[in-house]
């Protein structure tokens, strides 16, 4: 476990700060966005590598992220869970190749002038039966967090968060990440399609 401030998880209190932002909304059951990205998760005694597809069905509105952080800064990182865990409708879903999904509460995007665009979403993070019983410190960290940069031409890179704490500190006005893990999970080869 390790404390810092990661620049990826920056972006992250932009999750719940950000106005402004076109919203999308799912078309014809179609996602507005479906990235393809390889993870490499370097924390293992190995690393591992998984195919993952990330699946944006619709933008979060900036009235649900002023939401959202007036909820994480008057009532905490478990009011914040339930209300990811309760956003109608989702925001998209993420897969591994190899495994169930689970939806995104939260999706946001930036456009540049270029073209290129940053993806942040926040979730709940799946907590296994195990977890669940046996409750290691592992459980505390119940967000998945993630960043996406594409290019104009739709490849990219980015980091995911699967486990991490979230707290707001008033005094800064600023939101603080814990993440489980030594770094992020990273996010290579992003192919982004509509």
């Amino acid at each position: 476990m390790t404390r810092s401030p990661l620049r990826l998880l920056t972006v992250v209190s932009l999750v719940l700060v950000v106005a402004g932002f076109a919203s999308g909304v799912l078309a014809d059951g179609k996602p507005v966005l479906r990235l393809h990205a390889y993870s490499v998760d370097l924390n293992a005694p190995r690393a591992r590598t998984n195919g993952l597809e990330i699946a944006i069905e619709r933008w979060s509105t900036p009235e649900e992220a002023a939401r959202l952080r007036a909820i994480l800064a008057e009532k905490g990182p478990d009011a914040l869970l339930d209300a990811l865990r309760s956003m109608k409708p989702r925001a998209g879903y993420i897969r591994p190749d190899t495994g169930i999904g689970w939806d995104i509460g939260f999706a946001q995007q930036a456009v540049a002038a270029d073209g290129s665009r940053r993806i942040i979403f926040a979730t709940d993070r799946p907590i296994s039966f195990w977890e669940a019983v046996n409750q290691p410190r592992s459980a505390d960290y119940q967000f998945t967090l993630g960043e996406v940069r594409l290019k104009a031409d739709g490849t990219g890179e980015g980091k995911l968060v699967p486990a991490a704490k979230i707290d707001f500190n008033k005094e800064a006005n600023t939101l603080e990440i814990e993440n489980y893990q030594i770094e992020p999970v990273r996010l290579v080869d992003v192919k982004g399609e509509k």
